[in-house]
Formats: structure tokens, C-alpha cells, sequence
């Protein structure tokens, strides 16, 4: 029963995300905000809403792990997996915008932060402020230098906005989001119970490869409408999402227990991914060569997971 809950609570997270994505686009649209703020902001915002949610909801119950685990798992993911396949698939990509002049710090200085609060083996409520300042660092820095705009569905932009409409939608976002994360969490915790995992584990790959759905959706429809680039940022915006928002939120509702140490191997992979993609943006590796190197990175991921079970 837990297995028919958990993939319906995780169809809930990524159809609400989903509705709360293009609503707050109806609104950026109306309220004339720049395309390149609503994808650097907003639909990366929206994309991590299910981390969030899943994060926030496991730290109220107390389970640290799964709360942490999830964050690691999907930043992880984002890199290797998302990234991966969107090299691997598209023909092309030319991003206009100089991203490893102007992004690059927004790759590391996340997972930097996260080292650093979490070296004592606990992320505090007062931390958690912190991370949830950098998400307005982020904020800053995007309106500061966005010079060019980034597309978003035409047909979205044609639609005519109604109030009525879009509150509604949102609030059934939010519900589906919020109500199907608590669902994740318990059902996946029971999950890992039934055959003796560890939640670390759970939340490191079932929960933040679930939560992490909306950012390959998100990327495979900007392929195949051509605009595989607009991935990358999406990532990126995702990536310092999921530290500031998911880590920061976690830790205000219930300081966070970290073990640098005994989970070393996982979060070595974080910084490699990391490291990768600054490498892959230095280099301009937007090609096979760049997906077969992330896809290595997940691989070995993936081993590790397998023969600690």
C-alpha cells in the first residue's frame, strides 16, 4: 500500500509544481516582469517547490536525514542526470549568455556555504536565516544582470489573465505540493523500513530523484522546442533553490543533524557534479562529451547507493 501512495503523493508534487509554475508566469506576464527574471526565478523557484516541500515536511517529523538527503540527491541529480540527458540529446546549444563569467559562483559558493554550516554536524535556525539571504543575494544579482530576456511559451503569454482563475490554480498547487510531499515522506519512510534502508537513502535517491521530475520535464520540453540552453540556467537557478529555500526552510521548522563524515561519498559527488559543470561551462562542453562526463559522475553515484544496500 505504502508503494501506491508514494507514486500517487509524487504525482501530486510534480502536477502541482506544474500548475504553480505556469500560474506565476500568468502573473510575471501581466505584471510585465522580464522573461529572463520569470525563468531564472520563477519556473526555477517552482521546479524546486517538491524538494521544498518534501525537505520541509521530513524536518517537521524529525527525520533529518531524509531531509538533507533529498537536497544532496536532487542537486545531484539536476547535474548528472538532467544535464546529462540534455547534452546527450540536443543537436545544439549556443547560450547568448556568458555563463561561466557570470554564473559560475552561483555552481560552488552554495555548496561551499553548506560545507561550512554543516562542518560542526548541525545546520541551526539561525543558519537557515542565512541560506534564505543568499536566495536574495540570488534574487539581486539575476535583476542586476539580466540584460537579455529568455523565452517562455507563446501560447502561455497569448492567454488572458483572470485573477479568479489563477488564485485558484495556485492554491491547488500548493495543496497538491505541500499535502503530496507529507505523503512522500511518510509512505517512503515506511518504504524504507519494510526492507531495512536507511532513510538516508531513501530520501537520497527515491524522494530527490521523484523531486527532481519537474527540472527534466522542465529541460526535455525546452529541447524539444529548441531551447535546450534555457536548461542550463534552470539548473543552476534550481541548484541555489534547493540550498537556500529547501536547506534554509528545513532548518527554521527544526535545526538539521549533518554528517559530514558518514555520508562523505555522497556529498563528494555533489562537489564533483559541481565541479564538472564549471568545467563543462568553461570549456563550452554543451555536447556529448560534456553528457558522457556527468553520466559517469551518475553512474558511479548510482554503484555506490547499490553496494551499501
Amino acid at each position: 500500500m505504502d508503494f501506491i501512495i508514494f507514486l500517487i503523493a509524487m504525482s501530486a508534487l510534480i502536477y502541482g509544481a506544474d500548475f504553480i509554475i505556469k500560474e506565476s508566469e500568468h502573473i510575471a506576464l501581466h505584471f510585465n516582469i522580464s522573461h529572463f527574471v520569470i525563468g531564472a526565478t520563477l519556473v526555477a523557484f517552482g521546479t524546486s517547490l517538491p524538494e521544498m516541500a518534501a525537505s520541509m515536511i521530513a524536518s517537521y517529523h524529525g527525520k533529518s536525514d531524509l531531509a538533507v538527503a533529498n537536497v544532496i540527491g536532487s542537486v545531484s541529480f539536476n547535474i548528472t542526470l538532467v544535464l546529462g540527458l540534455v547534452f546527450l540529446i540536443a543537436k545544439k546549444m549556443n547560450p547568448k549568455r556568458d555563463l561561466f563569467a557570470k554564473d559560475s559562483a552561483w555552481i560552488l559558493m552554495p555548496v561551499v556555504i553548506f560545507l561550512l554550516m554543516s562542518y560542526d554536524g548541525n545546520i541551526s535556525r539561525v543558519e537557515g536565516f542565512l541560506f534564505l539571504f543568499m536566495m536574495l543575494a540570488y534574487i539581486m544579482f539575476l535583476f542586476s544582470s539580466a540584460k537579455e530576456d529568455l523565452e517562455v511559451d507563446e501560447d502561455l503569454a497569448k492567454e488572458k489573465f483572470r485573477w479568479f482563475k489563477t488564485v485558484a490554480l495556485l492554491s491547488v498547487g500548493f495543496i497538491l505540493t505541500i499535502g503530496g510531499a507529507n505523503f512522500v515522506v511518510e509512505s517512503g519512510s515506511n518504504i524504507a523500513r519494510m526492507f531495512g534502508v536507511s532513510e538516508w537513502i531513501i530520501g537520497l535517491f527515491l524522494i530527490s530523484l521523484g523531486t527532481s521530475l519537474p527540472e527534466l520535464v522542465v529541460s526535455l520540453v525546452a529541447i524539444k522546442k529548441g531551447k535546450a540552453d534555457l536548461s542550463i540556467g534552470n539548473i543552476i537557478g534550481s541548484n541555489v533553490a534547493n540550498f537556500s529555500m529547501v536547506i534554509g526552510g528545513a532548518s527554521l521548522l527544526s535545526p538539521l543533524s549533518v554528517s559530514l563524515r558518514e555520508n562523505a561519498f555522497d556529498i563528494s559527488i555533489m562537489i564533483a557534479a559541481s565541479i564538472a559543470l564549471l568545467l563543462i561551462l568553461a570549456n563550452k562542453l554543451y555536447n556529448k562529451a560534456g553528457a558522457v562526463f556527468l553520466l559517469l559522475i551518475l553512474a558511479l553515484f548510482i554503484n555506490n547507493a547499490i553496494s551499501t544496500l
